[in-house]
């Protein structure tokens, strides 16, 4: 429970659904409902696939281009604190699209893989964590709860995109920034989480 515990609430801080909230009510705002919930419920879908194709097939790719967990922790640990600091600074960029794409986008017929799914619900970040995450200690039940945890995050993501215009008019543009500021906060601390392990690893003596 550990395990699930934690692959939840890290990734659902780096996931962040809630800074996808306006992208998808603009691109959706003239569907219907019933429209609306299936971009959702694939986006999450393809959100969970991404997510698992990082975790099983990361290390592998990793060990091709020779390059060592600790280098992607510490690069992870850098895009980590990268987009926190976007989130707690005020005015900072905490659009994960650019303008263009965003204009692209409204003319696509399915906007669940891009760019909802990718980049914004599965981007650089999250799959770093993902692919962190795998070690060769873990058992078959640790990746089963890993995996779960994958799901969790997709559900709460989904929960959060059926709901996320009711929760724009509750928490207003005021409370839209708090909510950011502190999803950044706990990413700070996830990348800088990030960095120290990976250091501590590569220069043991820096640790005692």
């Amino acid at each position: 429970m550990e395990i699930l515990l934690a692959t939840f609430t890290t990734l659902f801080s780096v996931v962040n659904p809630f800074s996808a909230m306006p992208v998808f009510l603009t691109l959706t705002e003239e569907d219907t409902p019933a429209h609306r919930a299936g971009i959702a419920l694939r986006a999450c879908i393809y959100m969970i696939g991404v997510l698992a194709v990082s975790f099983f097939a990361g290390q592998y790719v990793l060990n091709f281009f020779g390059i060592n967990i600790h280098h992607l922790r510490i690069a992870g640990g850098i895009l980590l604190m990268r987009s926190a600091f976007d989130l707690l600074t005020p005015g900072g960029n905490r659009s994960k699209v650019s303008d263009a794409t965003l204009d692209e986008s409204r003319h696509k017929d399915d906007i669940s893989f891009t760019p909802l799914a990718m980049p914004m619900l599965s981007g650089p970040g999250s799959m770093a964590v993902c692919i962190g995450l795998f070690t060769e200690k873990l058992s078959f039940l640790d990746m089963a709860l890993i995996f779960l945890g994958f799901v969790l995050v997709a559900l709460a993501a989904y929960l959060i995109l059926m709901s996320s215009l009711r929760l724009t008019r509750f928490l207003g543009r005021p409370g839209m920034a708090a909510l950011a500021r502190i999803m950044g906060f706990i990413t700070l601390a996830i990348g800088v989480n990030f960095l120290a392990t990976a250091i501590g690893a590569l220069f043991p003596g820096l640790s005692r």
